[in-house]
């Protein structure tokens, strides 16, 4: 990884200029003139009135475009909030005020805005003046909401040095060279897909950006994929005689062996791992294999259990949560990070169990919701599976599965499935079907707005 002392763009365009640094669709673009396309939109955005330390929401799908943009209000020192463009327009009214958003800027259209932002236009046709801001590494860069599955999101602010720490243990696991191209396959709001534009970043590589396309499509050329194991199921069944990848991350549920020698089987090395928002992405990573853990930490990251509770330190940990325009502390005075997952050390590797706020009990049996989810999910027709409790007066909760199916598998197919495979305790009194409301873009779905409305389908 390149020791940095200018803006990446800049780096590389001063390094290797006429190198291919973005595919959008079809059509390389050259470091140089990624530069200078960023470096226009950042001297308009600076007209508009962005300055260093302002804030500045970014909103859209993920495109040419909006990459882009992120790229120049980086550039202009914004302190950014890429947002999901599905989010509820209740939860941005509770959640916008407190994070200080002084601008906001959509390739796509906007959503309903805090009160006093300005909306900035698209690059004029005139040529701006660009004030260059030096490249300070411990500056703060961006805001990400954590997934909310519990609460109310908060936004974790990270510094660039942060991004690059977190880029660069995941790059001493996985080998990504100059000559690779990385899939943008994630969202631009989520720490995950920030994760693939900066190990970019740090290598110089090639950024592939390409637009509503099939999966298949969309990988065409490509050497790396960050996916979750239902998308490389469905790549993996489609015809794949010629194909560059080599490298897949993957995460975001459990990960059958059987997929992943699948994958092996046709040359793709596959990867898994554990991150978090508040650690700008992947905290813990191996190469695939029989074993349930997550793998040991990566360079640069420590953990501890505590009461079975995993403890983390890293160099890409967060500088807090941003708050009314302050920091507020993450860590405790030893700067460990309490993560709220369950975990356990098995067989020289972290072991994720679940969450601890997950746990409920039902008749005095503690359920985690976890451990019922990956029997489901072991069934190939399962697209996602949660067990959310709801009030029962008999045994306190009782679980209930809200299932994402594909096929022709039924609901009551699933749960006879499952029958023998659960405690009694574990087993759901219900099965619901996933509904596409609740699907809002994200990574994660809220268990609180799935609980309240499961509650709400059994009542009626």
């Amino acid at each position: 990884m390149a020791q940095l002392s200018d803006w990446p763009w800049r780096h590389w365009a001063k390094q290797r200029p006429q190198a291919t640094a973005v595919i959008f669709e079809q059509q390389p673009v050259s470091w140089l003139m990624l530069q200078r396309q960023v470096e226009v939109l950042a001297a308009d955005f600076q007209r508009q009135g962005v300055l260093p330390g302002s804030g500045v929401l970014l909103c859209g799908k993920n495109s040419y475009p909006l990459l882009l943009a992120y790229l120049a209000l980086l550039q202009c020192g914004a302190r950014l909030l890429p947002l999901n463009p599905t989010l509820p327009t209740p939860m941005l009214a509770a959640l916008l005020p407190d994070l200080d958003i002084d601008f906001a800027f959509s390739p796509d259209g906007l959503p309903e805005l805090p009160p006093g932002a300005i909306v900035l236009s698209p690059p004029g046709v005139d040529e701006c003046y660009l004030q260059l801001l030096p490249w300070d590494e411990q500056r703060l860069a961006t805001l990400t909401l954590t997934s909310g599955s519990s609460g109310l999101p908060k936004a974790a602010a990270h510094s660039y040095a942060g991004h690059l720490a977190s880029a660069d243990g995941v790059l001493q696991l996985m080998e990504f060279q100059p000559q690779d191209s990385w899939l943008l396959s994630l969202p631009l709001f989520h720490v995950s897909g920030q994760g693939i534009v900066w190990r970019w970043l740090a290598v110089g590589a090639q950024l592939v950006v390409r637009e509503m396309q099939p999966l298949a499509d969309a990988l065409a050329g490509c050497t790396h994929a960050s996916l979750v194991p239902t998308q490389l199921w469905r790549l993996l069944s489609e015809p794949m005689a010629k194909h560059a990848l080599k490298e897949v991350l993957l995460g975001g549920a459990m990960i059958p062996v059987s997929l992943t020698q699948q994958a092996e089987a046709v040359g793709i090395h596959c990867w898994c791992g554990y991150g978090l928002t508040e650690l700008a992405s992947t905290v813990c990573a191996k190469r695939a294999d029989e074993l349930p853990g997550v793998g040991a930490p990566l360079p640069g990251r420590e953990i501890r259990l505590v009461d079975q509770e995993v403890w983390i330190r890293s160099t890409s940990l967060a500088l807090g949560y941003w708050l009314r325009g302050e920091l507020v502390p993450i860590t405790d005075e030893q700067g460990w990070f309490h993560t709220r997952d369950r975990g356990a050390m098995e067989q020289g590797e972290l072991r994720i169990i679940g969450r601890l706020d997950n746990l409920f009990f039902s008749g005095g049996e503690g359920v985690q919701p976890e451990d019922v989810e990956r029997i489901f999910a072991a069934h190939p027709q399962v697209l996602q599976v949660f067990i959310v409790p709801v009030d029962d007066a008999e045994f306190g909760q009782r679980p209930v599965a809200v299932v994402d199916l594909e096929g022709e598998l039924t609901l009551e197919e699933l749960m006879l499935w499952a029958q023998d495979r659960l405690a009694n305790f574990q087993r759901p009194i219900a099965a619901l079907a996933l509904p596409d409301e609740l699907k809002n873009g994200g990574i994660k779905i809220s268990r609180r707005r799935l609980q309240k409305w499961a509650s709400s389908q059994l009542q009626a």
